[in-house]
């Protein structure tokens, strides 16, 4: 099991500088969580690439589709579990959501958000790291 952050899904999905890392994580371990809150940021990140004329509605829909179809293991974290966890992290509430997911599952999370990993150094690991102490 791989607990990721948004942005590994979208390195994984949408074709970038990332995305062979992001396969190969997905390779290693197929079996991706994270907290429901999760789609909502994907939503935006394929709502931003339409706006720009990146992509295409088609596009987006099947982004989506497949982001759904690939995270069929989604935590609904509690509101007060997020909002205690960015308290103690200093962190927002959203990324406080992922935090307290791979905590409760006892894995860290996978994130290039480096402020995130700097706040919560214990609880994450960048995609290198991820791919080199699986």
């Amino acid at each position: 099991m791989v607990v990721v952050d948004t942005n590994i899904l979208a390195y994984l999905l949408i074709a970038g500088d990332r995305t062979k890392e992001a396969q190969a994580l997905f390779a290693q371990d197929p079996d991706w969580r994270s907290e429901a809150f999760m789609l909502v940021e994907f939503s935006n990140i394929l709502a931003t690439y339409r706006r720009m004329g990146d992509l295409s509605r088609a596009q987006a829909e099947r982004l989506l589709n497949e982001a759904e179809t690939r995270m069929r293991s989604l935590v609904n974290l509690p509101h007060m579990a997020a909002l205690r966890t960015a308290d103690q992290f200093a962190v927002s509430a959203y990324d406080a959501r992922f935090l307290a997911t791979a905590q409760n599952l006892k894995k860290r999370l996978v994130t290039e958000d480096a402020k995130l990993r700097a706040a919560a150094p214990v609880l994450t690991k960048s995609l290198a790291d991820a791919l080199t102490r699986s």
